[in-house]
């Protein structure tokens, strides 16, 4: 099983693209993008539908209209990418805050998730997109 699904995957290759071309004005195509991020063009018009209704990116309108991020790269995090395409991040059902499990108060194994789930939480609100397509580590 994947934890990260195919279109969130196509999510980031567009999200990357989107990036790479922030400090440009010019708006970019969803055909122009499904075609250097190799995501079928209906795949892409789905995806940045999904991502602009979260409003991570934003359609400009007219003969040289696109896609474009509707934020600066390094205030998205990068979770903000996942739960736009899958929804919530969750290592298991139990941690999901509406989950009445009967086994909650003496689950071994609830605890040992949870510790999981902060890891990954902290790990994806930490990443931002401008530190997801910076091939070079950033200096802290």
């Amino acid at each position: 099983m994947d934890l990260i699904r195919r279109d969130t995957d196509y999510a980031f290759r567009l999200a990357a693209k989107l990036t790479a071309g922030y400090a440009d004005p010019k708006a970019l195509s969803a055909k122009l993008l499904a075609k250097e991020t190799q995501v079928s063009y209906a795949l892409t018009c789905k995806i940045l539908q999904k991502l602009a209704h979260t409003g991570l990116v934003e359609s400009v309108m007219g003969p040289k209209g696109g896609w474009k991020l509707a934020k600066k790269p390094e205030t998205i995090e990068f979770r903000h990418l996942i739960e736009a395409i899958q929804g919530p991040i969750a290592v298991n059902r139990c941690l999901l805050g509406n989950f009445k499990c009967p086994l909650k108060k003496k689950c071994p194994a609830r605890p040992k998730m949870a510790v999981l789930q902060t890891k990954i939480d902290d790990f994806l609100k930490e990443l931002t997109l401008k530190e997801f397509v910076n091939k070079e580590p950033e200096n802290e």
